[in-house]
C-alpha cells in the first residue's frame, strides 16, 4: 500500500489514471496527448502503474492499449483519485 501511495504522489500518474477512467482503454502515445507529456515518459510511467497493479496493457499488433486494472487495485486508485477531486473541489468553493 505504501509503494501504490508513493507512485500516487506524481501528478503525471494521477493524470494517468484520470484518463483511463473516462476512457475504455488507451495507447501510450494517446495518453501522453491527453496528458501532455512525451510518450517515453508517459511509457515510463505506465510501467511503475503496472508494476502496481493499477493498470494493465493488452498488445494489439504492435500497438499496447492500457485500461484501469480490473482487480481491486485499479478500481481502489480510480476511486481514491475520485473522492480526492472531489474533496479539493468542495473545499476550493467553500473558500468562496
Amino acid at each position: 500500500m505504501t509503494e501504490l501511495m508513493e507512485a500516487l504522489c506524481d501528478r503525471t500518474r494521477v493524470k494517468i489514471i484520470q484518463a483511463l477512467s473516462s476512457s475504455e482503454t488507451l495507447a501510450a502515445g494517446d495518453l501522453a496527448v491527453v496528458i501532455g507529456r512525451s510518450r517515453s515518459a508517459t511509457s515510463q510511467h505506465l510501467r511503475v502503474l503496472r508494476d502496481l497493479g493499477a493498470v494493465v496493457g493488452r498488445r494489439n499488433g504492435n500497438v499496447v492499449r492500457y485500461s484501469l486494472s480490473p482487480d481491486v487495485n485499479g478500481q481502489v486508485i480510480a476511486n481514491a483519485i475520485a473522492a480526492f477531486d472531489d474533496l479539493r473541489h468542495s473545499d476550493s468553493t467553500a473558500a468562496d
